[in-house]
Parts: structure tokens; sequence; C-alpha cells
């Protein structure tokens, strides 16, 4: 059986990037971040000790390692926006998911994460929710790209992000 790597990589499709959105989108986006702590809690009932541990694709993260991430990732979001809806147009601070997923805690049993994810997105929803339309053209700058994110375009990354690893855990239990 001949494996596609790229459907391994992207189980829900690449991201697409665009500065256009509608305050249905905004909504819809917004749904799927207060959702996601319970369908990743969902997910990970179905999954045994052995398939958290294992790796989605050869070469990626453990499912462990996935959970964590998310945690990790949706952190630094939030604070992300919130330095844009505070200061004109910051420079965030990137960070090396790949070596943060090296770290001992990465290791840990998924549940204070889980536990982390829920509260996060409790307060994120709130905050998304807060915003009309011309907090979400407020921008950003990623030094690595060197270019300016809309929060509506970071919303939308985010909701996907969510999507996509949900979908590479998911390819632990088929």
């Amino acid at each position: 059986m001949t494996m596609d790597i790229e459907k391994l990589k992207y189980p829900t499709g690449k991201f697409s990037k665009s500065d256009d959105f509608s305050r249905d989108q905004l909504l819809a986006w917004s749904r799927d971040i207060e959702e996601l702590p319970l369908l990743l809690k969902d997910q990970i009932v179905q999954m045994s000790a052995d398939q958290m541990d294992k790796p989605y694709r050869p070469g990626g993260w453990t499912g462990r390692q996935v959970v964590h991430h998310i945690a990790d990732s949706h952190l630094n979001a939030i604070i992300r926006f919130k330095l844009s809806l505070t200061e004109d147009s910051p420079t965030i601070k990137p960070y090396h998911e790949a070596e943060w997923a090296k770290l001992a805690d990465y290791r840990e049993p998924v549940q204070v994460s889980l536990t982390l994810l829920e509260a996060l997105h409790a307060r994120w929803y709130v905050l998304l929710r807060s915003m009309d339309e011309e907090n979400f053209q407020k921008t950003y700058t990623h030094p690595e790209y060197g270019n300016k994110w809309k929060l509506g375009t970071v919303l939308s990354l985010y909701a996907w992000h969510g999507k996509h690893h949900l979908g590479h855990l998911k390819l632990l239990v088929d």
C-alpha cells in the first residue's frame, strides 16, 4: 500500500491565506475555536496509549506531541491577538515549534494540555465575540515572513490549524 505523504501531512488540505473574509466567516471560525477542545477530548478518548505515542506519519509527531503543540500554538495565538488589539501592528515573536516538541513536557500525559485548551479557548472565544469587524482588520507583522497578517486571516489560520491537527489524531485510529 502506497502512502500519500501529502495526505498524511495535510489531512484536511493546506491552509489557503486570504485577507478577504465576511462577518459570517468570522463567526464560523470563532465557533471552530470554541468547539476545538471538546472535539479533541472526544477524539482522544478513542485513542489508546500506543496510538498517542505513535507518529501520524513517518517523521511526524506523535499524537501526544500534537496535542501539546496545539496548546502551545494557541497560547501564542491569543497573545498575538491581544498584542494586535492593544498595539499598532506589533512584530510578534516566532518560536521553533519543532524544538518545543522535543522538550520534556511533550512526553507528559495530554490531560494538562486539554485542560489548558479548554480554558484558553473559552477566553479566546469571549475575546473574539467582543471584536468588531474593524478589530479583525488589525494586523501584526511576522518577522519570518516579513508581512502583515490581519486578525481575521489569523483567525481563519487557527480555525484551520485545529482541524488540521485533529485530522492528524484521526489518522492514528483509522
